[in-house]
């Protein structure tokens, strides 16, 4: 939780800084107060403006010679809007810290989340996590996962108020880019879980871009954005970028030796499991292609009395 709490003590100077430029309006010019306190900065050029205005501040600070303008320079950096990321891996986020996660973005506060799933416990040696995949072994869990992948995305997305999205840097780098501009600038808790190729997969990662563009294509890794700000306008938050399944998943499991070792330990059972994948994967896929055609009620849809 220490974006959460860096989050409120950033908010905490910046109303500081505020609350004195309001007191000193008169001598700073209202102009330049009024300009600093409705400043947008949801993008970079809003942000450089800011820093610009900021700069003119404290030319002008230095000329007031009072406790409270030797204060306002002190915290005239927090006026300028800092970007909160918390990152951490699957092990951390789906499983032993999973509260912390769901406590910041239940809280509402600006803080960006990054999630590098590997699937695994990749620090302490290559043990099963809850994002581990159905079907692939893990330290301690060498016969294959009988039960599917904990669904964090679709967890956070219940909550309504939080920006929820999945990338694979390797599938779709434009889609990366735009969606970590996106939840940088959601005004609010944000939580995009990346796609991270680790050894612990047991294949070559030169080739690692190539197996993550199969992950998208066989729909093992959906590519999707949950915006709640699109709501405001009519529109469905969730946004799925990605296209129907367009090959066989497993053809995506076969080159990796978390799942190869499965299948040489024990053919039938990784035939059963490679079924159960697959058909866990088209459900997935269909649930968020169903949640993403829903209607978006607009106006006041409280029922009449």
């Amino acid at each position: 939780e220490f974006g959460y709490g860096f989050r409120l003590a950033l908010d905490g100077h910046a109303a500081g800084a505020a609350a004195l430029l309001r007191r000193l309006s008169a001598r700073l010019g209202d102009e330049l107060v009024s300009a600093l306190l409705a400043a947008d900065q949801r993008n970079e050029a809003g942000i450089a403006a800011q820093r610009a205005r900021v700069a003119i501040l404290r030319q002008r600070l230095a000329a007031i010679d009072t406790p409270e303008a030797r204060r306002l320079e002190s915290l005239a950096d927090y006026l300028v809007r800092k970007s909160v990321w918390a990152v951490g891996g699957d092990g951390w986020a789906y499983d032993i810290g999973f509260g912390g996660v769901d406590h910041v973005i239940a809280s509402g506060a600006d803080v960006n989340i990054l999630v590098l799933d590997t699937e695994v416990y990749s620090n302490t040696g290559g043990q099963q996590s809850k994002a581990t995949p159905l079907g692939a072994s893990a330290r301690f869990a060498v016969a294959g996962k009988a039960q599917p992948k904990k669904d964090l995305a679709l967890m956070a997305m219940t909550y309504g108020h939080v920006y929820v999205a999945q990338i694979a840097c390797g599938a779709r780098d434009a889609h990366t880019v735009r969606t970590l501009l996106e939840a940088d600038a959601f005004p609010g808790p944000s939580l995009v879980i990346a796609y991270s190729h680790c050894i612990a997969h047991g294949y070559e990662l030169a080739v690692a871009l190539d197996q993550q563009k199969l992950a998208v294509e066989s729909a093992y890794w959906p590519l999707f954005r949950f915006d709640p700000r699109r709501t405001t306008e009519g529109r469905n938050p969730l946004v799925l970028d990605s296209p129907a399944p367009r090959v066989a998943l497993g053809r995506y499991m076969s080159n990796e030796g978390r799942f190869r070792v499965v299948e040489q330990q024990d053919p039938e059972r990784f035939r059963r499991l490679l079924a159960e994948a697959q058909r866990q994967v088209r459900r997935r896929f269909a649930l968020y292609e169903h949640l993403a055609k829903l209607p978006c009620p607009t106006g006041d849809s409280r029922p009449e009395t």
